[in-house]
């Protein structure tokens, strides 16, 4: 249990590092590609391409760490506003159905990745492929944390968002709300 923790804890400072490098990046190409087109009258041919795999970095990597996190968006207004069971229920079933999606839409996205082999981009040249994977890994990243979610939930007679992350309402706060 405790290789899967540090496992999980150089996931977690990977997933963070990636997504950093990737906003970075962004903000780099896009304000230098910018700056060099309005002062120099020059466009950086390569600054699309590092933008675009970055935006499918941050985006598909953004996946599991929000879910780990327990940021990702969830329907509260109408799970705010149901009874503790059913808050329970739902908070066990919706990760669980998460996650199958994901792991589907992984093993799509990887079967897209595969028929991109060969293309390359126009201006750095750089597989196509290399811009395209990070969207199965990110459905599988996103998918083993919603299946931790669905597990922390089933383990658990409180409701969590994420393993990390408990709802900040308890049963008795639930109850009595819908009681007045």
């Amino acid at each position: 249990m405790k290789l899967l923790k540090t496992l999980d804890y150089g996931l977690s400072k990977l997933e963070e590092f990636i997504l950093s490098a990737s906003i970075l990046m962004i903000t780099v190409m896009v304000a230098g590609n910018a700056l060099s087109r309005n002062f120099f009258n020059n466009s950086w041919a390569f600054a699309e391409e590092l933008s675009e795999l970055s935006l499918y970095v941050a985006t598909f990597m953004g996946i599991g760490y929000v879910a780990r996190k327990g940021r990702h968006i969830t329907m509260s207004a109408v799970i705010d506003n149901v009874p503790f069971a059913l808050r329970k229920t739902l908070a066990t079933i919706i990760p669980l159905i998460t996650a199958i999606i994901l792991f589907t839409l992984a093993y799509f996205s990887y079967e897209y990745v595969q028929s991109t082999s060969g293309r390359v981009t126009s201006a750095l040249r750089i597989p196509y492929y290399w811009m395209n994977i990070w969207a199965p890994i990110g459905f599988v990243l996103g998918g083993i944390q919603f299946l931790r979610n669905f597990y922390v939930n089933v383990r658990n007679r409180e409701v969590y968002l994420a393993e990390e992350r408990k709802d900040y309402q308890s049963e008795e706060e639930v109850e009595n709300q819908s009681s007045t």
